[in-house]
């Protein structure tokens, strides 16, 4: 038995050593567009959004730990295809109403940021009054 945990727990740091090489994507593009918000809304947001959804991630050093960078890089790639606010300016007309409609969704469902970003980034954790000026902003801009 203790032959057997030994080979394990070899082949199980063999494996995680592999992975290590496996590549994965951790780019920012240019900045497109900026966010035309109020100061407010645009701090809050960088602060609880723009690592995932944005093109100004700040990349932490468990990034480039696999299979925890794979996660990650998911995520992100993810988030800037649902809403990217480094190229705000190509949402237009129906398009741009859809986006401010799930941006009150997500914080209405307290579905953003994700649970497991706030563990490991707990000043990204939207109080009460925060999401209250996300709303605001967002369902203002659906009446304008």
């Amino acid at each position: 038995m203790k032959k057997w945990l030994m080979r394990a727990g070899v082949l199980f740091a063999a494996a995680l050593a592999a992975i290590q090489f496996v590549p994965v994507e951790r780019v920012n593009p240019p900045v497109e567009s900026d966010l035309a918000a109020p100061d407010d809304v645009k701090r809050i947001l960088r602060r609880s959004c723009y690592d995932c959804h944005s093109n100004e991630t700040r990349w932490p050093w468990y990034a480039r730990v696999a299979p925890v960078s794979w996660l990650i890089s998911s995520d992100v790639a993810e988030g800037r295809r649902e809403v990217n606010f480094s190229a705000w300016s190509q949402f237009t007309g129906g398009r741009l109403a859809r986006k401010f409609k799930e941006i009150v969704e997500q914080v209405e469902e307290n579905k953003m940021p994700q649970w497991y970003y706030v563990l490991l980034h707990p000043e990204a954790k939207l109080e009460p009054r925060e999401k209250e000026i996300i709303l605001n902003w967002a369902k203002q801009a659906l009446r304008s």
